[in-house]
C-alpha cells in the first residue's frame, strides 16, 4: 500500500500524484480486488476513471447538470483541502452500475493508464482548452487536475491501493459536498 499525503492545493503534489502514484497503484490493482465501500468492481472503477479523463480532454462531451447559480458554490469543492468522503454518491451516476466498455480488465487498465499520460500532454498542446464537467462546469487544466487528484485519490482509497497519512473522512448526516442541492 502506498502512503499518501493529501493536499489538493499543492500543484507539484497533484502533478506527481497523477504521473507517479496513480499509475503505480493501478498497476497493483487486481481484477478480483474488492472495494472497502461501494459496489463498483475493479474494472468498473478504472473505466469510471477513464471516462472522467476522457471528458477532461474533450474526447467525451457531457452536459452541465448544475444550475448556473450554484456553480460557484459547487466549484469550491475543488479547492477544499479534504478528500472526497467515503460513500459519497455521485449525483450524476446514482446507484446504477455502469456498463463495462472493455472486453478485459487488462485492456481497461491499459486504457486508463494511457489516458493519465495523455491528460498532461493534451494540455501542453492545448493550454487554454476548457471542457465541461457535469457538476463543476467549464474547467481548464488546473481545475481538471484538481478534479482528477480528488477523484482518483477517492477511488484508490476505496480499493485500498493507497493510505492517507493524515486522516480519513466519512460522509455524515447525509451531506454531500459535491451536491449542495441536497443540503439544508
Amino acid at each position: 500500500m502506498i502512503q499518501c499525503n493529501f493536499d489538493v492545493n499543492d500543484a507539484l503534489l497533484r502533478k506527481d500524484y497523477l504521473a507517479e502514484v496513480l499509475p503505480s497503484a493501478l498497476e497493483r490493482l487486481e481484477e478480483q480486488s474488492l472495494p472497502k465501500w461501494g459496489v463498483m468492481t475493479a474494472q468498473q472503477m478504472i473505466e469510471h476513471l477513464l471516462s472522467v479523463f476522457e471528458v477532461s480532454t474533450g474526447k467525451i462531451f457531457v452536459a452541465l447538470q448544475t444550475p448556473d447559480h450554484l456553480l460557484p458554490r459547487v466549484k469550491r469543492f475543488l479547492y477544499d483541502n479534504r478528500p472526497t468522503p467515503m460513500g459519497v454518491k455521485n449525483p450524476i451516476l446514482g446507484d446504477a452500475a455502469q456498463p463495462i466498455r472493455f472486453r478485459t480488465f487488462d485492456l481497461a487498465r491499459e486504457a486508463v493508464l494511457g489516458s493519465t499520460r495523455d491528460f498532461h500532454t493534451h494540455f501542453i498542446t492545448n493550454g487554454h482548452a476548457e471542457y465541461v464537467h457535469p457538476l463543476f462546469g467549464s474547467l481548464g487544466f488546473e481545475e481538471w487536475e484538481r478534479v482528477h487528484y480528488k477523484h482518483c485519490f477517492h477511488h484508490l482509497l476505496q480499493f485500498g491501493l493507497i493510505k492517507e497519512t493524515t486522516s480519513e473522512y466519512v460522509v455524515t448526516n447525509n451531506t454531500n459536498p459535491i451536491n449542495p442541492q441536497n443540503q439544508a
